[in-house]
């Protein structure tokens, strides 16, 4: 049976443009949230990949579009829970603090929290996508405090088959290929 490796995140954090970088297919992507829909899928050997939609705020989206957005990823989720081979949240690296901060001003969990601690409930074993690393200034600091944010301490790169500091946009995915090789070598054996 073929494994899947699902890309899971806020809207606007670039699932699909990661998406791309590892498959090699083209989806369609834009500065406006909520641009996928739908789950797309490409098989590249034995691993089906899935860009999954976003979810949180969509700009010209309505609460209830949001919300059915939401219910459809936690549905995939847990539906294709026994078929993943991996299950990669990606996050926007440049703004996951500020964005964070926000939330947790209001009392709120910030989404990128909630979904993680989701992921860890379903024993996925999740993989962090720090994606626009080329936007970061310090990245081992920023990585630390993002690292923090979800549970695990500094400093970050002892959580390497965790965390994968990437750059979709520039093609800088090294860290992520070498997680999902290691992750695919390890179901192998199994």
């Amino acid at each position: 049976m073929n494994r899947e490796i699902v890309l899971t995140g806020r809207s606007n954090v670039g699932k699909s443009t990661l998406f791309r970088a590892l498959t090699g297919r083209a989806v369609p992507v834009g500065r406006r949230p909520g641009l996928t829909l739908r789950p797309f899928s490409a098989q590249v050997g034995h691993l089906i990949y899935v860009d999954l939609p976003g979810y949180g705020f969509m700009k010209y989206r309505t609460k209830g579009e949001q919300e059915a957005t939401r219910d459809l990823v936690v549905k995939f989720l847990e539906d294709h829970q026994d078929r993943m081979l991996l299950a990669i949240q990606v996050i926007d690296a440049a703004s996951f603090l500020e964005i964070a901060s926000r939330w947790e001003e209001r009392g709120e969990v910030p989404i990128e929290v909630e979904l993680w601690e989701f992921l860890q409930d379903m024993d996925l074993q999740p993989v962090l996508a720090a994606n626009k690393m080329d936007r970061i200034a310090n990245p081992d600091e920023t990585l630390d405090w993002i690292g923090e944010r979800l549970g695990m301490l500094p400093p970050w790169r002892q959580w390497s088959d965790r965390m994968a500091p990437i750059s979709a946009k520039q093609g800088d995915i090294s860290a992520l290929r070498r997680i999902i090789q290691e992750r695919s070598r390890a179901a192998a054996i199994k």
